[in-house]
């Protein structure tokens, strides 16, 4: 039976693209379509969800559509533009190349490879599916003549944390001032070194007992040792706690314990912690960068400038200011709720199978 199946380099679970495909294909299964996902790479915990790539060949359906989730460069990505099928590129955004110049040449080689691949794909697809309309454009500008914004599926509504999550997040070290959050990959593009250094001036101006927790992965190593060493010549060392390998119940409890959530990143193709924290009632203060404007809307302090000083001093307002941060945190679930994330799997599954309709009617390119 003909399917719609997914194409992904690896897939992650707690991770927006890995969580985005994996509620695809259940809404697809939903929907009675057969839906694989198949891998480059295998991760060990999703191992038992998808199969290697190669095995498609002999598995292929006429009338398949086959769906590309689309953020990094891959040998999939090249074997996936000769294949004869529908294809749909589902854009998730490349970071720009030049964030990981300075510290990764393997990486700077794959972003640049991905915008190359991207010109290759985008034209030979028959619809493009983009997180943002910010990131819709590239895919405009690469040839894809048919394409739709829905933004990330996956993310589940937000949850009380349990008592022992909010218990151990809680226990760690914390000063008497402001509980600073930040979630997201520790990567050049995100900017982290940035947020040490607005603490670092809050505690020296504003907000001596301010703290930072760091929740992420370390994307790219060098990045995140140089962070921990920044951190500790800035004299923070016991002010900033990097957090890896949390589940969703502490993560919960992370956004529940803080006082704002800060995002300082250069590039934001959605921007998932912006969605999370307004969910959970977090004030949110971020960079206007990249999608971030379209997604948070007047639910936070959006910053045109980010130096130390200017994102120091806005936290520094808001912390002084109860009602604004009351204010703020029923704007933010009010916002999460207006996104209707809990339709982005539904909308995602209707704009796959109009694909799949217009291929059989001869309207889509091939």
């Amino acid at each position: 039976m003909r399917g719609i199946h997914q194409f992904v380099p690896m897939l992650h679970r707690h991770d927006a693209v890995g969580e985005h495909t994996r509620a695809l294909r259940d809404g697809l299964h939903a929907s009675g379509v057969p839906s694989l996902i198949y891998t480059e790479l295998p991760d060990p915990a999703t191992a038992d969800e998808t199969r290697d790539y190669l095995r498609y060949g002999s598995e292929a359906e006429a009338g398949d559509v086959l769906v590309y989730q689309f953020a990094t460069d891959s040998e999939m990505a090249a074997w996936l533009a000769v294949r004869p099928e529908t294809l749909v590129v589902n854009y998730h955004g490349i970071t720009p190349a030049e964030f990981f110049a300075p510290w990764n040449n393997a990486i700077t080689r794959l972003q640049v490879g991905a915008q190359q691949r991207l010109a290759e794909l985008a034209p030979r697809a028959a619809l493009g599916i983009a997180d943002s309309e910010f990131i819709s454009a590239e895919l405009r500008e690469a040839g894809c003549a048919d394409v739709a914004v829905v933004p990330v599926a996956g993310i589940p509504a937000p949850v009380e944390p349990s008592t022992a999550a909010l218990d151990r997040v809680r226990s760690r070290p914390r000063g008497a001032g402001a509980a600073w959050l930040s979630v997201g990959r520790w990567a050049p593009n995100k900017a982290h070194h940035q947020t040490l250094a607005a603490l670092f001036v809050a505690r020296a101006t504003v907000d001596p007992g301010a703290t930072l927790t760091l929740v992420g992965s370390p994307t790219e190593p060098a990045y995140a040792a140089a962070l921990r060493r920044y951190a500790a010549v800035l004299g923070l060392a016991d002010a900033v706690a990097f957090v890896s390998h949390v589940d969703d119940d502490e993560l919960a409890a992370h956004y529940r314990s803080a006082d704002v959530l800060v995002m300082l990143s250069d590039h934001e193709g959605f921007g998932v912690p912006l969605v999370e924290a307004m969910g959970h009632g977090l004030p949110v203060v971020a960079f206007d960068a990249g999608a971030v404007g379209e997604v948070l809307g007047d639910a936070g302090i959006l910053l045109e400038e980010k130096g130390p000083r200017q994102v120091a001093a806005a936290i520094a307002r808001l912390m002084a200011e109860p009602a604004e941060r009351e204010r703020l945190a029923g704007v933010g679930r009010d916002r999460f709720r207006a996104l209707g994330l809990d339709e982005s799997g539904k909308h995602l599954v209707e704009a796959l199978l109009t694909a799949r309709a217009g291929r059989d009617q001869g309207m889509v390119r091939v």
